[in-house]
């Protein structure tokens, strides 16, 4: 069975602080839109939405900072499918700084399938909604 939680790891950049010497959480939000867009993009996600002239846009974003990070640091960013309904996915994430393990940032998006021409929501289709190895929210640990 395919692990459900894509790992990808980083260094923090010293571009990625703000003012108060810390990653920006601007960073965090385009991290985890492109650690989506890799993830998806392992699961051979990419070309099948494209042939069905669809695409993915994100609905929200929930983030909860958890302990700063710095420039220089290495990163491990996780992330998983929680949930598939009719047009949206549900996906977690976890921001761990991997000198200590310490969770520094978790979060949420809530995505929805749509026309890639019009923008309007579409049904997932089972071809598309498979290739998720889900990791519910609800499952024990």
């Amino acid at each position: 069975m395919t692990d459900p939680i894509y790992h990808y790891e980083f260094t923090i950049p010293p571009e990625a602080l703000d003012a108060n010497g810390h990653v920006n959480n601007v960073h965090y939000v385009q991290w985890m839109q492109d650690v989506a867009v890799r993830h998806f993009a392992a699961l051979g996600g990419m070309p099948l939405t494209q042939g069905l002239g669809a695409t993915w846009v994100v609905r929200s974003h929930n983030v909860e900072y958890l302990s700063p990070a710095f420039a220089g640091e290495h990163i491990e960013a996780r992330t998983w499918i929680a949930d598939v309904r009719r047009v949206r996915s549900l996906r977690r994430y976890e921001f761990v700084r991997l000198s200590d393990a310490k969770l520094l940032v978790r979060g949420a998006t809530e995505w929805v399938f749509v026309d890639a021409k019009n923008g309007r929501p579409l049904s997932i289709p089972e071809e598309v909604a498979r290739i998720f190895p889900l990791l519910p929210d609800d499952r024990e640990t």
